[in-house]
């Protein structure tokens, strides 16, 4: 019972990391086309 309850989570948490990276690289593959000068002004301005 035990064994099948980590194996879930290990699995899960394969799965996140996955989502993750691929958020990451969608994120960073956009970020030069939107611009990061907004961010990085929005950022200062707090």
């Amino acid at each position: 019972m035990m064994k099948s309850i980590s194996y879930s989570i290990a699995n899960m948490v394969v799965c996140l990391i996955y989502s993750m990276s691929k958020w990451i690289s969608i994120y960073s593959e956009l970020l030069p086309s939107i611009g990061i000068s907004p961010i990085a002004a929005s950022l200062l301005r707090r």
